[in-house]
């Protein structure tokens, strides 16, 4: 899907983002590190940056829109439901952005324009 629309986003991530960017974290970083990028996390402000460029900066493939998690997020955005920010992680030991939640929604915006601006927190 090509067509631009208007992508209504939440405040604010959701309660249960957190857990779930503290699951993912947890294959990459030890526990105290996971623990303490979580806690920042939910201090973190919202700031906001292209969805090209999220990707660029964490080197993770665009799913396509068949996925059924993207899919789910493409039926909200049709629907006019608000998405919910992203939590982004710094790696500059690899040089990569890592996407600790939202990387399907990333996904399901890129493929409505590339240049959506997406609100998230980073750290």
């Amino acid at each position: 899907m090509t067509q631009r629309m208007k992508i209504i986003w939440l405040d604010a991530p959701e309660a249960h983002d957190y857990p779930a960017a503290g699951s993912y974290l947890s294959l990459i970083y030890d526990p105290r590190t996971t623990k303490a990028l979580v806690t920042k996390l939910k201090r973190a402000a919202i700031v906001e940056y292209k969805s090209k460029d999220i990707f660029r900066a964490s080197g993770l493939p665009l799913l396509p829109l068949s996925n059924a998690h993207v899919k789910q997020d493409e039926k909200k955005i049709v629907a006019r439901r608000a998405l919910s920010p992203l939590l982004l992680v710094r790696d500059p030991a690899n040089g990569r952005v890592v996407i600790a939640d939202g990387y399907h929604r990333l996904c399901a915006v890129y493929a409505f324009d590339e240049d959506v601006v997406v609100p998230c927190k980073i750290v």
